[in-house]
């Protein structure tokens, strides 16, 4: 049976191509070929040409296993760290208890 693809919101494929540009830029600017870069992460070239793109259907950890390679891993920590949103939702609570 075919997986029927999930939406994607127009904002978030956006993002996405945002996200695989500046990892092609961070590769260029260290100098590695696609062919290595792709070695180095365990992919296919193809599969670092969708990433490169932004493909919504590319797995977070194959975007993880990219910044590691590039020595940017601790930047995924930021990701949601601050959750200001979450926070005033759970004071508005707090005071009505």
């Amino acid at each position: 049976m075919a997986k029927t693809p999930l939406a994607t919101f127009p904002t978030a494929l956006k993002q996405l191509a945002g996200l695989g540009e500046r990892l092609r830029l961070a590769r260029r600017r260290r100098k590695f070929t696609a062919m290595l870069f792709a070695e180095r992460m365990g992919i296919s070239r193809e599969t670092l040409r969708r990433l490169e793109k932004g493909d919504p259907s590319i797995a977070i950890g194959t975007y993880l296993r990219a910044l590691r390679v590039l020595g940017l891993d601790k930047d995924i920590d930021a990701v949601a760290s601050d959750d200001e949103l979450g926070r005033k939702l759970q004071d508005i609570e707090l005071l009505r208890s």
